[in-house]
């Protein structure tokens, strides 16, 4: 029973000795939080101050230390310029590009240290989470490079007075609203995002991170992603969608899914504007080596590598535009776009996978729309850029592509462009595979009005060399069973009616129905020399030019199509003619027709004059 007794009276004892402990622990920690929360406050406000040159200020309602769970709160938090110190550096021409409001409901920090910090000056914390941060960033181009030279020193060399380092394992912004106003161009852009989240990891201030150029703002990386962004453009004529942006500091890497581009219907499009209207989908968007950095401070875009995946670009040209033939469409040439792009562009390479492009025109005489199409497009360009630096050491643009015309035949191609010559010379090749010829009829019919019955291309090559007066080069057309069919509309039935009697002479004594004509004789090879009226752009000059070499390989060269032209208008005429005397003789007939029934109705014995 003693034993017992004491047994109990020294777990009693325990029991009383380790309440007492905790008693002290809680009071101690009580007091600890109550004296350190100030403390803690005030290094925070130096430290943002110090480290941004006075350029911000911190402030926050409350913050609270709780030393047992080793977290620490603050409640609304703002970080705001100083306009004072903000203008200043504007007289001294060193005000950054970009102005930075922040405002926090609440900030949590986990895991800290704070004997680290008092006794060692060391801030260590586990994870900093941001609840509903609204950040308001407004840009205007006071510097086009880094001119700060009054003070070099390092975000630690600027708080090791108060501090030996800082270091964050974790930190998150989610649910971010985000506005940006950009003063750069002739009027204020104002830009909205929400849906936005911010993710970075080991962010380290410290003498042997103070150089670390892989780092930005010290973190090892930083992620920004950024759901369902939504917008118009200023013309209200187009709808933009991203599904899904990230960016990731350590790889360099910008990834952007569900990239769409839409317009609105066509007749509001082109009741509002002459433009063409255009429209592209791209399932992925990849930019490799983005200097982010560049593009935030100095609106320069420089990518080592684009990758464009799963998609279309539709155009489709604008019915109600007229044409200027004295205007100088040289502006659509490649070397002359790019230089006319204000944003300083450099592109290493652009790659393109599984891209299907398409150009429609309306026909007015057809009261039709014709297409052609490029499908299942892939490969790359070189040396995509409007940099001074890069065009003195290549001044040369590479474009290599396959792809499959209409869906069917495979055409391969290559492209050369100078970009800083002012004749802007170029060079073009290609040799496109066997196809039927009938797959061509989406455009032949509504632009054309003629229908291919029968033929199949076996193959098709060209080699070009170009610039904005004239194209040169060698065109090559092989097919075989070519036969037509003209066509007329007919609004009747919303379609087409053939033409027999021209389509028989065109079929007997216009086409070629194969090249070469027999087996075994030597093909039809024709050399172009393209003269570029100046209203030609680029895209309908490299048409026109090729045009001219498939037009004889089918017959119709230049002295046969003047010579069917006169045809088709002296057949015209008669046929007007023929219309004419019809006309004359149905109104003869008719005439006729009408004076025998008069006649029928006159009475058969007339009464004669005087009564008897």
């Amino acid at each position: 029973m003693a034993f017992k007794f004491l047994k109990l009276k020294r777990n009693k004892l325990g029991l009383e000795i380790l309440a007492a402990f905790v008693t002290v622990f809680l009071v101690l920690a009580f007091f600890i939080n109550l004296y350190w929360s100030p403390i803690l406050a005030q290094k925070i406000r130096d430290a943002v101050l110090n480290g941004t040159d006075s350029l911000y200020k911190a402030n926050f309602s409350k913050a609270e230390l709780h030393i047992l769970r080793g977290n620490i709160i603050f409640y609304n938090i703002t970080i705001e310029p100083d306009t004072a110190v903000y203008n200043r550096m504007c007289r001294e021409h060193r005000a950054p590009n970009n102005l930075i409001e922040l405002h926090v409901r609440r900030l949590i920090l986990t895991s800290i240290h704070p004997f680290k910090l008092y006794f060692r000056h060391q801030l260590d914390i586990g994870e900093v989470v941001l609840n509903d941060p609204n950040l308001h960033v407004t840009y205007k181009l006071n510097q086009t490079k880094d001119t700060v030279i009054n003070d070099n020193r390092t975000a630690w060399q600027k708080i090791s007075k108060s501090l030996n380092s800082i270091h964050i394992a974790n930190v998150f912004l989610n649910d971010i609203k985000f506005k940006y106003d950009d003063y750069s161009g002739n009027k204020l852009v104002i830009s909205e995002l929400k849906e936005m989240s911010f993710s970075a990891s080991d962010l380290l201030i410290d003498s042997a991170t103070q150089k670390d150029k892989s780092r930005l703002l010290y973190c090892k990386e930083i992620i920004a992603e950024l759901n369902n962004y939504k917008g118009k453009s200023a013309d209200g004529l187009y709808a933009y969608k991203a599904d899904h942006v990230k960016l990731s500091t350590l790889t360099s890497r910008l990834t952007i899914k569900g990239l769409t581009l839409e317009p609105v219907n066509a007749g509001t499009f082109f009741k509002r504007t002459a433009k063409d209207r255009y429209s592209f989908q791209l399932d992925s968007l990849v930019l490799n080596h983005f200097d982010y950095l560049g593009y935030h401070r100095f609106r320069t875009v420089s990518v080592s590598s684009i990758i464009a995946s799963n998609g279309t670009f539709s155009l489709l040209n604008n019915p109600n535009k007229v044409s200027d033939p004295t205007a100088d469409k040289s502006s659509s040439f490649p070397a002359h776009a790019l230089a006319d792009i204000k944003t300083d562009l450099r592109i290493d390479t652009a790659y393109i996978h599984n891209v299907t492009i398409s150009y429609s025109e309306y026909n007015a005489k057809s009261y039709k729309t014709g297409t052609i199409s490029f499908n299942h497009t892939t490969g790359r360009f070189l040396n995509i850029t409007n940099n001074k630096a890069a065009l003195a050491k290549n001044n040369l643009s590479v474009a290599e592509l396959t792809t499959h015309f209409m869906n069917r035949g495979k055409l391969k191609l290559l492209f050369r462009l100078n970009l800083t010559d002012p004749e802007m010379p170029y060079s073009y090749k290609g040799d496109l595979g066997p196809m039927s010829m009938g797959n061509l009829n989406t455009a032949t019919m509504p632009l054309a009005m003629v229908k291919i019955t029968d033929g199949s291309i076996k193959s098709f090559d060209f080699d070009i060399t170009a610039n904005s007066k004239i194209s040169k080069g060698r065109v090559t057309l092989l097919y075989n069973g070519l036969k037509v069919k003209l066509l007329t509309p007919d609004t009747a039935f919303n379609g087409f009616s053939g033409k027999l009697i021209e389509s028989l002479y065109a079929n007997i004594f216009i086409i070629k129905h194969n090249n070469p004509d027999n087996d075994g004789e030597a093909p039809r090879t024709f050399y172009v020399n393209y003269v570029r009226p100046k209203s030609s752009p680029f895209f309908k000059t490299i048409w026109n030019t090729l045009l001219t070499g498939i037009k004889p390989a089918a017959g119709l060269d230049e002295k046969t199509e003047k010579a069917t032209e006169a045809k088709m208008e002296e057949a015209d005429t008669d046929k007007q003619i023929r219309l004419t005397k019809k006309a004359a003789r149905q109104k003869r007939r008719a005439e006729r027709k009408a004076a025998r029934a008069l006649k029928k109705e006159a009475p058969a014995n007339p009464p004669r004059k005087g009564g008897f």
